[in-house]
């Protein structure tokens, strides 16, 4: 997927550790170790609010897109 999270990065920054995110949030660490690994699929504006809140930050900060083969994209026929 060309979208990738840079939570990690964000959180190294803010010298936060994951749990103290989640609490902060009111996620699941599960949930915010499977966004920080990259594996998530995607993620609810309200969770990405709470984040940028919590780590003052942008969702810029936290995502970014690389260009790549779109094979993981739908055709446009399908849309």
């Amino acid at each position: 997927m060309p979208i990738r999270v840079q939570l990690d990065r964000v959180l190294l920054e803010r010298r936060m550790s994951l749990t103290e995110l989640a609490d902060r949030v009111g996620v699941t660490i599960a949930n915010l170790s499977i966004l920080k690994t990259g594996k998530a699929r995607a993620v609810r504006f309200s969770t990405l609010a709470a984040l940028c809140r919590e780590l003052d930050c942008q969702p810029g900060d936290l995502l970014t897109y690389e260009a790549g083969p779109s094979d993981d994209l739908p055709d446009d026929e399908d849309t």
